[in-house]
């Protein structure tokens, strides 16, 4: 049977359509220079909205959707790991478009593309700001101006993450399942290679949601919880795939979607009753430890012109000033190229 709810599966979202995204704990790259592809510290762990009733405050109650935490200044990836079937999706940052700039859609664009195409788009880490580069993920309070949404739009008002999933329609899709079964009779069965950027590199798993707040928690209300949104810190080597496959190969109407609010440590702990994850590991200890950056590189892609509202979007440092922890340079050894059950379903709100 089809799924036609947004789930969360452990610390994963489950679009319809067979699209699975998690958010990926990373190191914060410097805000000058190009760097290769930071790796992941673990997953943010990732609850329903709905299941802290008047606990959340009602704007969030009415938009529905999941809540992670974040800490200022944090940067995160998205891992589309696990998407097996042909997917569109749409990623906004304050319903901004992290691919193409412009305003969020209900519809798939090609002009410029508004969606990065799964599962050949691995994951994301930035928003599509310059050739082949993308700026990183960000955490940032709405209210400065640093969010990709203030500086796009002028105005902060939404804050969080907006994914929405697009399947191919009927016929394509069971055009390209046929193909996959004919190759699949035709290709010896080979081992599964473990994952590299999007699973190896993540050793803090956080735990399994555990639905509401603890037994015994004294009542809690909602109260204006701080609002955070992305910003952009340090540019990234990383391409933002061109869709190869014509527009009316994808259905006209989304499948799913799910808003994805931030929420700061002190508010997840008061909301949730859970301790939000350690603070960021510091670059040094990592750099230390000789642990992975990685180089993707995809032959067979290619790669989206930068979006014209987004090239000119500012690191956060230009509104929370200089970076202070000091930047360790990977050696050439700790870069690797690389390349070539379900839980409750999350409800959907006005937004």
């Amino acid at each position: 049977m089809t799924e036609d709810t947004v789930r969360i599966d452990g610390n994963a979202l489950r679009l319809p359509g067979g699209v699975q995204v998690r958010f990926i704990r990373t190191l914060r790259l410097p805000e000058s220079g190009t760097h290769a592809l930071p790796p992941g510290l673990g997953e943010f762990p990732v609850r329903r909205i709905e299941d802290y009733g008047d606990r959340v405050p009602a704007e969030w109650r009415a938009r529905g959707g999941v809540m992670l935490p974040v800490y200022l200044r944090e940067a995160m990836w998205l891992s589309f790991a696990g998407t097996a079937e042909p997917a569109a999706l749409q990623v906004g940052v304050g319903k901004v478009c992290a691919v193409s700039g412009r305003p969020w859609s209900s519809r798939l664009h090609r002009d410029p593309q508004n969606y990065v195409v799964l599962p050949r788009q691995p994951w994301l880490d930035g928003i599509n700001s310059g050739k082949g580069t993308v700026r990183q993920f960000v955490a940032v309070p709405l209210g400065l101006g640093a969010t990709v949404e203030g500086q796009v739009t002028g105005e902060e008002v939404w804050g969080g993450v907006q994914l929405q999933s697009f399947p191919l329609d009927a016929r394509e899709l069971a055009a390209w399942r046929e193909a996959e079964r004919r190759k699949a009779r035709q290709l010896p069965r080979m081992p599964m290679a473990p994952g590299a950027y999007g699973d190896a590199a993540m050793p803090m798993a956080a735990p399994p949601a555990p639905g509401a707040a603890p037994a015994g928690a004294a009542p809690l209300r909602a109260r204006s919880a701080p609002a955070m949104g992305l910003g952009v810190g340090g540019s990234m080597r990383q391409e933002v795939y061109e869709d190869d496959r014509p527009l009316k190969a994808w259905a006209e109407e989304p499948a799913g979607r799910v808003f994805v609010h931030l929420v700061t440590p002190p508010e997840w702990r008061r909301i949730t009753g859970e301790a939000p994850p350690p603070s960021p590991v510091d670059r040094a200890a990592y750099t230390r430890a000789g642990l992975p950056w990685f180089d993707y590189y995809d032959e067979d892609a290619s790669d989206l012109a930068p979006a014209d509202g987004l090239g000119s979007v500012k690191p956060v440092g230009d509104w929370l000033g200089d970076d202070h922890e000091p930047w360790q340079q990977p050696s050439p050894h700790q870069v690797k190229p690389l390349g070539d059950a379900p839980g409750k379903p999350v409800g959907d709100g006005d937004w």
